[in-house]
């Protein structure tokens, strides 16, 4: 069973139909939407601010998402796909948006509609992510714009996340292309 826990008299809300791992850790003022997929090992602390997570997004293996206690607090947008072990904190991520295994985005930040953070990027506080870029490096800057190879990489992976977390939730497998 996921931990979910309860901070400062705030419970977090999970949509029914959301998928939650076993191991993931979730806290506080969170709010995780319809068909949303939180996988193995997230953490989500919404202790001193809350946490947004919109629909049908999904949030990978090992991720910490967490807040500061000034300002806004983080909110995640719908359909988007955070990789492996990002980490991502008080910042904005808005809809549709991509970000890459190993990514740190950090307070303050937005990744605007329909953009990318490349794996391993670190975006800097209060950096604008503009929509349709693709910005890649430690400090991370403008790389160039996206592709539609990107574009359809990120569709396809939001909608296997989505039918992969349906699958784990409910346990009835969906049509693979390669059955």
């Amino acid at each position: 069973m996921p931990l979910i826990l309860p901070f400062a008299g705030k419970l977090p809300q999970i949509a029914p139909d959301a998928f939650i791992a076993d191991n993931a850790t979730i806290i506080g003022d969170v709010v995780i939407g319809a068909g949303a997929s939180i996988w193995f090992g997230c953490v989500l602390r919404g202790d001193t601010n809350y946490i947004r997570v919109g629909a049908r997004t999904n949030i990978q293996d090992g991720t910490v998402v967490h807040v500061a206690r000034e300002g806004r607090g983080t909110e995640i947008g719908d359909n988007v796909m955070i990789g492996h072990m990002a980490m991502i904190h008080a910042c904005t991520i808005k809809d549709g948006a991509m970000v890459g295994m190993t990514a740190c985005i950090m307070d303050d930040a937005v990744v605007e509609t329909g953009a990318m953070v490349a794996a391993g990027a670190f975006i800097s506080p209060k950096k604008i992510v503009g929509s349709g870029e693709v910005w890649a490096g430690r400090p991370a800057k403008f790389w160039r714009m996206m592709s539609e190879q990107d574009r359809h990489y990120f569709l396809s992976g939001v909608e296997h996340y989505y039918e992969l977390g349906r699958e784990y939730r409910t346990g009835i497998p969906h049509s693979r292309p390669w059955d």
